[in-house]
């Protein structure tokens, strides 16, 4: 056995040179400071100072943040219309601290500083998948259409971390997946399968549609907001009303439709005989008077308002917001060429992502581990059972690199294509270490690699021709079990199989 010779092997230093690059990609960052902002509200008062999120808040007020229990800390410590100092790792910011459903606001949604560039999938971190499918066939322009559009009132709404792209099955029908984190099931619901077709119109002819004529909604405090709440037989009533801004387009309809309806008196105020009336996908949402003032009038501005409902004070004003955040975001956004139906939904909790995360840790250092211990029963030689452990480390350690470098979200499906990886790893090393320590002498020790090489080859070709189908044609964690697993047989077969053939040739070379 030489020792020395094992590095005189370039597939040895390519091996090394490999995993170094590696661990570059992960980046471990252990013992990291701060907390993560993961999104801020568009027009919020951190928004309006220019904080943007994936920035590391170090500071608050000059007291060191060191996780999220620091930040909800000192937050919680200000007052509403007090002015907090945020540092981050590359600038510095003032905002005044805001109050919303009655209590302090930042608009800045934060989460733990990554501990390395791996990035997780909703199975590891938490959060909500969304199968979406269209009602219709559709074009490859509406189907860019809808992702933009889908992509935009998401982020409108506030939600973060969102992942929107086109999947499709094998009998080529086309869906939408959709990943968010820190979601809830009914945000999603809610957002995703209106069509948010918005018409308002006025004896039955249409004034404005949303996303077509609308060119500005207000969403300040000062145009927006909940003005009146009232007590009603089950509960109370609260109402909402935001002002919008529409084309001079639909301002000459408004006037022309108007300018010969009549004037009624109606609890002592002037109003016109037609209402204006709100329609979300063809169904009502109110119905409002118009002021007499405006008859024949090209208005360019209008105040849009509606209703929320609860069994408190509290909760009907809560309702009343969220209804008009939703409508707000579908007026901005307009409406999607298709309706969207949801194929498919699965939530997972942020406490149940981290134990998934740790199991699976466990589950892949324990199958290498136990492939460690069979080996050496089986070889009786510790010198073969280390090699194939620390080679399947490697295997997992450069997965894991390339999958930081390529910015691959980590789910339970790849952690399962990377144990199916380093599991076809170990037959390899079995057959590589069988040629080698056969005691047939008909074979010198290339013959041997060689012959070892041709089964190997023949078996990697035969599970990346299998997973071809599966990520050009699957959907979700079909596809991220494809690409992590043809990475990983890859990384095998040109990486690290190379260097145990060389490795094992050393050590049991005599």
């Amino acid at each position: 056995m030489n020792i020395k010779s094992i590095f005189k092997s370039w597939r040895v230093w390519v091996l090394i040179i490999v995993i170094l690059l590696s661990l570059v990609a992960i980046g471990p960052n252990f013992g990291a400071k701060g907390v993560k902002i993961s999104a801020v509200e568009e027009n919020s008062s951190a928004s309006l100072s220019g904080v943007v999120a994936g920035e590391t808040i170090v500071s608050i007020n000059n007291q060191q943040i060191k996780d999220i229990n620091d930040y909800q800390e000192t937050i919680s410590e200000a007052q509403t219309g007090d002015i907090v100092k945020i540092r981050t790792k590359d600038n510095s910011y003032s905002f005044l601290i805001e109050e919303k459903n009655n209590l302090t606001y930042t608009g800045i949604t934060v989460d733990e500083v990554a501990s390395s560039n791996i990035q997780t999938g909703l199975d590891l971190s938490g959060g909500v998948r969304v199968l979406l499918k269209p009602e219709e066939k559709l074009s490859q322009q509406q189907m860019e259409d809808v992702i933009t559009i889908t992509k935009k009132r998401l982020n409108i709404y506030g939600l973060s971390d969102i992942v929107v792209r086109k999947v499709g099955d094998l009998e080529g029908n086309d869906y939408i997946l959709i990943e968010i984190a820190s979601a809830t099931k009914e945000e999603v619901v809610d957002l995703l399968e209106k069509q948010g077709k918005f018409e308002a119109k006025i004896a039955n002819e249409t004034v404005f549609v949303g996303g077509k004529d609308i060119k500005q909604v207000c969403r300040s405090a000062e145009c927006s907001g909940v003005r009146t709440c009232d007590k009603i037989q089950d509960g109370w009533q609260c109402q909402f009303q935001f002002q919008v801004g529409v084309s001079p387009e639909a301002a000459k309809k408004h006037a022309k439709i108007t300018e010969d309806l009549d004037v009624e008196l109606v609890k002592g105020s002037r109003y016109l005989s037609e209402k204006l009336n709100l329609y979300l996908d063809n169904e009502l949402v109110d119905s409002l008077y118009i002021s007499a003032n405006l008859k024949g009038s090209e208005s360019t501005s209008f105040v849009i308002q509606g209703p929320g409902i609860g069994s408190t004070k509290d909760a009907a004003l809560q309702n009343s917001l969220d209804n008009m955040k939703k409508l707000q975001t579908v007026l901005i956004t307009g409406s999607l060429p298709v309706k969207l139906n949801i194929a498919k939904m699965d939530i997972v909790s942020p406490t149940l992502g981290r134990e998934f995360l740790k199991s699976s840790l466990l589950a892949i250092i324990a199958a290498i581990g136990a492939v460690g211990i069979v080996v050496f029963v089986r070889y009786r030689k510790l010198k073969i059972a280390l090699p194939i452990v620390l080679t399947g480390f490697a295997e997992v350690l450069i997965i894991l690199g390339v999958a930081a470098a390529i910015r691959w979200n980590l789910d339970l499906a790849a952690i399962a294509a990377i144990l199916a990886a380093v599991g076809t790893g170990v037959d390899d090393q079995i057959v590589i270490t069988d040629e080698v320590s056969s005691k047939q002498r008909i074979y010198d020790w290339k013959e041997r690699i060689k012959r070892a090489f041709f089964i190997i080859m023949a078996a990697y070709f035969t599970v990346v021709v299998a997973m071809i189908p599966l990520w050009a044609m699957g959907a979700g964690l079909l596809k991220g079990f494809a690409i992590i697993t043809i990475i990983g047989v890859s990384i095998g077969v040109f990486v690290t199989r190379p260097a145990y053939a060389h490795i094992i040739k050393a050590l049991l070379k005599e």
